[in-house]
């Protein structure tokens, strides 16, 4: 099993670094011994997940069937895609569903707008809790116990000026979350990007996050909670009401 655990480590690495990679680039990205990554890639090669050419491995499309498994045995993406295109279609904005995974909200489904943002997210994007609107929502959605925890462990990096970085503070802000069942995130993430989220609520509490994301030149804070967080609103509901999940 330690062999399964390199071999999903170095996996993951591409996904993380978006490029082809040497040995020693995938060794230093998975803090794995070089010829520990290099038996993962020989494996992986002959299995037909990846190719070398010159010193560079880079995955197949194959990979993509591992991916894809939990997309297509996930009752919650398939309900929740077809509400994110409504959503989509309505307010002419990109829109996501995350769900919190080792600290971090992952991208399980989305559905994209026309309009180019400067941040590129797809199925499998992973962003931290703390300085996204889905983060936010997710977190806010645990036990006072499972929160705390959080914050003791995570460090807060400050991604722009705005970014709350202060465990007190955005303490704070995680509660008034909970009790308004919406999160805004304002430029924290990155400059000229705004969003908004709310929870989806599943058998156990909240399930996963939905959000909206726009371009800050184009739309105010207040738009997204006058004209945006009431259509956010009604997907969550139609998709927790949905259950099963």
């Amino acid at each position: 099993m330690e062999s399964l655990a390199r071999g999903l480590a170095v996996l993951r690495c591409f996904a993380e670094q978006q490029k082809p990679m040497t040995v020693a680039q995938a060794s230093g990205a998975t803090g794995l011994s070089r010829a520990s990554v290099r038996r993962c890639l020989h494996t992986l090669t002959q299995l037909g997940y990846a190719v070398q050419e010159g010193p560079h491995y880079m995955l197949r499309p194959k990979a993509l069937a591992l991916g894809y498994a939990y997309l297509s045995s996930s009752t919650l993406v398939a309900k929740a895609q077809p509400i994110l295109e409504q959503l989509r279609d309505e307010l002419h904005e990109s829109c996501s569903l995350g769900v919190i995974e080792e600290d971090e909200v992952y991208y399980v489904a989305r559905a994209e707008s026309s309009r180019i943002i400067s941040i590129a997210l797809r199925p499998g994007s992973r962003l931290p809790l703390y300085a996204t609107s889905m983060g936010r929502v997710l977190l806010a959605g645990l036990s006072r116990e499972d929160r705390e925890a959080y914050l003791r462990r995570t460090r807060l990096v400050p991604l722009t000026p705005h970014t709350i970085t202060d465990r007190g503070r955005l303490d704070t802000v995680l509660t008034r979350v909970a009790e308004e069942g919406f999160a805004l995130v304002d430029q924290e993430l990155e400059i000229g990007l705004r969003s908004v989220a709310v929870p989806v609520f599943g058998r156990k509490g909240v399930a996963a996050s939905i959000n909206i994301g726009t371009q800050a030149d184009r739309i105010a804070a207040t738009d997204l909670r006058v004209r945006f967080l009431p259509a956010l609103r009604r997907a969550s509901r139609d998709l927790s009401a949905m259950g099963s999940f």
